[in-house]
C-alpha cells in the first residue's frame, strides 16, 4: 500500500507540474505573438521613412537661406 501511494503522490505531483508548463508555455506564446505585432509595426515604420528619403544621387532643392552661415 505504500508503494501505491508513493506512485499517486508522484503521479499527481507530474501532473501538477505539467499544468503549470502548459500555463507557461501559453504566456510565453501570447508574449511572442505580442512581440510579433510589435516587430511587424517597427518594420512597417521602418518602411514608410526609407520611402520618404531621396533616392542616391538625386539632388533635392535646397535654399540658399540653408548655406547661410549661422551668425547671419
Amino acid at each position: 500500500m505504500d508503494e501505491s501511494n508513493r506512485t499517486d503522490r508522484r503521479l499527481m505531483d507530474l501532473e501538477v507540474k505539467a499544468s503549470f508548463l502548459e500555463d507557461l508555455v501559453e504566456d510565453l506564446n501570447k508574449l511572442v505573438i505580442s512581440q510579433q505585432q510589435q516587430l511587424d509595426v517597427l518594420l512597417r515604420e521602418v518602411k514608410a521613412l526609407r520611402e520618404q528619403l531621396p533616392e542616391p544621387g538625386q539632388s533635392t532643392f535646397r535654399s540658399l537661406r540653408d548655406e547661410l552661415p549661422p551668425h547671419y
